[in-house]
């Protein structure tokens, strides 16, 4: 897909656009972190194209404890 320059701000139809191929790729299981690097985006304008989107987020790995039995540091 050839993506409108992440430099631009997104209005309209390509905003709605770009929004509902992003939320297709995410639930195909590509990350957040994926898209951005794809698109040129930040990862904060794609979770935000997520969002609007209506996209159910996944729980980001940094919010998952690695090994739940152990203890803090």
């Amino acid at each position: 897909m050839t993506e409108p320059s992440p430099r631009k701000y997104l209005k309209g139809n390509a905003r709605h656009k770009v929004s509902v191929d992003l939320k297709v790729r995410y639930e195909d299981g590509a990350s957040v972190r994926q898209l951005a690097t794809e698109t040129g985006y930040s990862r904060g304008a794609v979770s935000d194209l997520l969002l609007f989107a209506g996209t159910r987020m996944r729980p980001s790995v940094v919010d998952q404890d690695p090994d739940p039995g152990s203890e803090p540091a």
